[in-house]
């Protein structure tokens, strides 16, 4: 996407970010601050294909 092809502020939608958190999935947004620091802080990974 280029510049040209974004699209104004005022129409733009907010992105919901939803994550798993003690066993059940979760909007990031309700989560109070300090499970908001810890879910910044996690690692991420992907799983790497078998070799064979």
């Amino acid at each position: 996407m280029t510049h040209h092809d974004s699209l104004p502020t005022e129409q733009r939608q907010r992105c919901e970010v939803w994550t798993r958190v003690m066993g059940y999935h979760r909007p990031v947004s309700q989560f109070n601050l300090g499970k908001r620091a810890e879910h910044r802080e996690r690692r991420h990974f992907t799983e790497s294909a078998t070799r064979r």
